[in-house]
C-alpha cells in the first residue's frame, strides 16, 4: 500500500491525505480521522523520511544514559519506564533514541541532539535537587520532559513524578500506629530529588508525633539488594536495633528481608518493613499476597504518561506540563504491631 492507492481508495487527492497523515492543522478534524482509519485499516504507513521533510520533525525522542554503574539509572525501574514510553512512541509515530555515554559526555551528546536534529526532544531520569542538564536543555533550546522533578531548579518544565514526600508520610505514619518508634530508614542517594522528598515524609510523621529521627538508623546509598544487607545488619547487631525499616526501593528491601531472616527473626512479628515497589513486570512483590507492605506507583504507566506528555509539547497540543501520581499502601505479609 503506498501514498498513491490509499488516496484512490478515499477518493482525496495525495496532498490532502498526505497532510491529514501528518498532522497539518488546516485539514478537518473529521477528514484527519477518516483518513488515519483508512491508514490503520490498510497497515499504511507514510514514509518517515518524507514525513520528516514534510513537518521539519525527526520523529524521535532521545534518552540519554550515563553508563557509569555509580548512577539510579542503571536501577531495573528503567527498564519498565522504557517499554512504557515505547508504547507511546510507536501509538504516536515516533521513534525512540538511546545514547549511551560516559559520566563526562552527557551534555556533548545532548548538544549533538540539537545540532545533528536527530531527536524532537529528550526525557530526563534521575534529576537532582539542582540539576545542570535542565539549565543546559533550556539553553540550546531542545524540548524536554522529566521522569521526577529537580525542586531547586526555578521556573516552569514539564515533569512528572510521584508524591514521594505523601507517600512515606503515609507509610511512617502507618507504621507509628502499630506503635514502632525505633523505625530506620534506608533512602537512595540524596542528592536525587526523589530521595529527599522521601526522608521529609519520613521526618514529617515522626515530628508530628514528637518523635526525633535517630541519625544512627538513618542510610543513604545506592539501592541495591546488597547495601540493603549490609545496612539492615548493622542495624540489628548495634545495641538498639529498629523494630522497623521503611526502604526506598523493592531490590534494597530483599536485603533487609534477608538480614532480618539471617538472623532468626520473623517477618512482621520481630522486625516490620515497608518498601517502595515500583510495579515491576518483570519482578513482583509477591503473588497472590505481597511479601511486602509497600507503597505503589507503576513505572510503565509513568513512562506511558511523560512520553506522552513530551510529545503533546512539540507537536503544540495542549495538555498537561506537570503531573503529579499518587501512591498506594499495599499491605503484605511484612509489617505488624511492634514487639514488646
Amino acid at each position: 500500500m503506498n501514498l498513491k492507492e490509499l488516496s484512490r481508495i478515499l477518493g482525496l487527492s495525495q496532498t490532502t491525505v498526505s497532510r491529514a497523515l501528518n498532522g497539518y492543522p488546516e485539514v478537518s478534524a473529521a477528514t484527519r480521522e477518516r483518513v488515519q482509519a483508512a491508514a490503520r485499516q490498510h497497515n499504511y504507513s507514510p514514509n518517515a523520511r518524507a514525513k520528516g521533510l514534510a513537518t521539519g520533525r525527526a520523529y524521535a525522542i532521545g534518552h540519554v544514559i550515563p553508563s557509569s554503574d555509580s548512577h539510579e539509572i542503571v536501577n531495573p525501574i528503567f527498564g519498565d519506564f522504557i517499554a512504557g514510553a515505547g508504547e507511546t512512541y510507536a501509538r504516536r509515530g515516533y521513534d525512540m533514541v538511546l545514547t549511551v555515554v560516559d559520566d563526562a559526555e552527557v551534555e556533548r551528546a545532548f548538544r549533538a541532539y540539537k545540532v545533528k536534529g536527530n531527536v524532537d526532544g529528550t526525557i530526563l531520569h534521575g534529576p537532582l535537587l539542582n540539576d545542570p542538564r535542565i539549565y543546559l536543555l533550556r539553553d540550546i533550546g531542545l524540548p524536554f520532559a522529566v521522569h521526577g522533578r529537580a525542586s531547586e531548579v526555578p521556573g516552569d518544565y514539564t515533569w512528572l513524578d510521584v508524591n514521594n514526600r505523601r507517600a512515606f508520610q503515609r507509610a511512617t505514619d502507618f507504621l507509628l500506629d502499630l506503635g514502632h518508634r525505633r523505625i530506620a530508614l534506608i533512602n537512595g542517594l540524596e542528592a536525587m530529588d526523589f530521595a529527599v522528598r522521601r526522608r521529609q515524609g519520613f521526618e514529617d510523621a515522626l515530628t508530628a508525633r514528637g518523635i526525633p529521627p535517630i541519625p544512627a538508623l538513618h542510610r543513604s546509598a545506592e539501592m541495591t539488594e546488597g547495601l540493603g544487607f549490609r545496612f539492615a545488619s548493622e542495624m540489628l547487631d548495634g545495641p538498639a536495633p529498629p523494630t522497623a525499616f521503611l526502604v526506598s526501593s523493592f531490590i534494597s528491601a530483599l536485603g533487609v528481608r534477608r538480614a532480618v531472616l539471617d538472623r532468626g527473626l520473623k517477618l512482621g512479628r520481630d522486625v516490620s518493613i515497608i518498601t517502595h515497589d515500583d510495579v515491576l513486570s518483570y519482578m513482583t512483590n509477591g503473588e497472590d499476597e505481597p511479601i511486602f507492605t509497600a507503597t505503589r506507583s507503576s513505572v510503565r504507566e509513568a513512562g506511558r504518561l511523560l512520553a506522552g506528555m513530551l510529545i503533546d509539547r512539540i507537536e503544540g497540543v495542549t495538555g498537561d506540563t506537570q503531573k503529579m501520581l499518587e501512591c498506594d499502601l499495599v499491605l503484605g505479609a511484612s509489617t505488624g504491631p511492634a514487639p514488646r
